[in-house]
């Protein structure tokens, strides 16, 4: 979502290089720059010129520190300003048990799935969730909701019968009880646009049920009306955190940097796809990072840790240090990165990466490569070498690709086994040095 920013900030910063001092003259191109690619996002306006003030208030005149240069010293005043901007503190969730979650937003803003979403992280952190829907006039709703929690193990309360929704909320307290579930999260109904009777509705809801979380789950890609949306709700509900969802578009990101500073209502989770693992708490300090092309370390170990199998992790390693590697254990390895999410997503949490946009192009090369490899005997996935010229045909018409792709993937998968037979026979060094004469050339042709 923050790409173009991401890369209009960089270009910013860059023009700091070699300023012995920050001043007024030699910030103001900069900081012109910056407050460009930040209205370009779609920042509310008051909240730029705000930024802004504040940045230029800590930059000029400071000496800049022996060990760092201007440059470096900036992107720390802009990062930690973003920090602010995005909601420095405690985001989480109370500590209440039961726990009371009230879902509210729009029609569409993603509601009904994020509160499957939250469920299933809650799940993990150790509570027992129950969700229940709240949503009377549309029974696909319903439906959807009983899907998602049926998928991932969640218990489900419904009335399809009751027009009373406070009823229906009373009724998921009480089986909830019964169930020994320690958190209760309600899925409303939503509108096209904010009316009385949907407030109404909410709020009689709410003082049935007594929330301890009342969250607003807002689409991301709405841009300053997700704001407004917010303002409105936070007016008559008293919101206490909100939900940012399809945080993975292609939009220019403008909400979750305006809406903390506009709302004062803290972002407390974002939605980063359509799968139900595609959800996490915010954490304004990662995002800083990532809009600032510093990437977001921590996020990707702690992705790892949840979907890598660490046994699994192990033997790999250990076939790769014996330089015993095959098109069997390529296809798990890949089967392991697809868990943790797309690869733009990945790469966006690497240092100096995340203003790359690979395209989906790149998603589409590693389906065709895995069609490939699946498309394989096993015993040909352990062994390649059987691999001629017939069995390569099959190959590529049982996958649908031509069979010069099949013909590129076992030569880039040679390179590889050279590479880790060279490793076990500890000839690193000469190794890097065939590659740097390689790269000098032009490259591993198709890498």
């Amino acid at each position: 979502m923050f790409e173009s920013l991401t890369e209009k900030l960089g270009s910013a910063l860059r023009n700091l290089r070699g300023v012995g001092q920050l001043s007024e003259s030699n910030m103001a191109e900069a900081l012109q720059e910056v407050r460009t690619a930040l209205l370009s996002a779609d920042v509310h306006f008051k909240v730029v010129r705000d930024f802004i003030e504040r940045v230029q208030a800590q930059c000029v005149g400071q000496e800049v520190l022996k060990s760092v240069t201007p440059g470096q010293q900036i992107v720390k005043i802009i990062h930690d300003e973003l920090v602010r901007l995005l909601g420095e503190g405690a985001t989480g969730l109370s500590t209440a048990r039961p726990l009371r979650i009230l879902m509210v937003g729009l029609h569409g803003s993603g509601k009904t799935t994020s509160t499957v979403k939250l469920a299933k992280l809650l799940k993990k952190r150790g509570y027992r969730p129950l969700v229940a829907a709240c949503d009377i006039y549309r029974p696909a709703a319903i439906d959807q909701l009983e899907i998602l929690a049926k998928q991932e193990e969640v218990a489900f309360y419904a009335d399809r019968t009751s027009q009373d929704v406070s009823a229906i909320g009373a009724a998921a307290l009480a089986a909830a009880g019964a169930a020994t579930c320690d958190c209760v999260i309600f899925d409303t109904a939503g509108r096209l646009q904010i009316d009385t009777e949907l407030i109404e509705e909410v709020k009689r809801l709410s003082a049935k049920v007594q929330p301890d979380e009342i969250l607003l789950v807002a689409d991301g890609a709405l841009g300053q009306e997700a704001v407004n949306v917010a303002r409105a709700f936070h007016d008559a509900l008293a919101l206490t955190g909100l939900v940012l969802t399809k945080m993975d578009g292609d939009a220019r990101g403008g909400a979750a940097l305006s809406i903390k500073s506009i709302t004062g209502v803290p972002i407390k989770f974002v939605g980063t796809g359509e799968k139900t693992g595609d959800f996490d708490n915010f954490y304004p300090d990662r995002l800083a990072s990532r809009i600032l092309g510093m990437g977001d370390v921590v996020s990707l170990v702690e992705k790892a840790q949840e979907t890598i199998d660490q046994k699994e992790a192990e033997r790999m390693a250990e076939k790769m240090r014996k330089a015993d590697f095959n098109l069997e254990d390529f296809l798990a390895q890949m089967q392991q990165v697809k868990k943790m999410g797309s690869m733009q997503s990945i790469l966006g949490m690497m240092p100096g990466m995340s203003g790359v946009d690979i395209g989906p192009g790149a998603e589409k090369q590693l389906a065709r490569t895995e069609a490939i490899i699946r498309s394989m005997t096993k015993q040909e996935r352990l062994k390649p070498e059987i691999l001629n010229g017939n069995r390569r045909q099959r190959i590529a018409k049982g996958s649908g690709v031509k069979i010069v792709e099949v013909n590129q993937l076992l030569k880039q998968f040679q390179q590889m086994q050279k590479m880790m037979k060279m490793m076990k026979g500890g000839g690193a060094k000469k190794m890097m040095r065939q590659f740097e004469a390689m790269r000098g050339r032009g490259g591993f042709p198709g890498m």
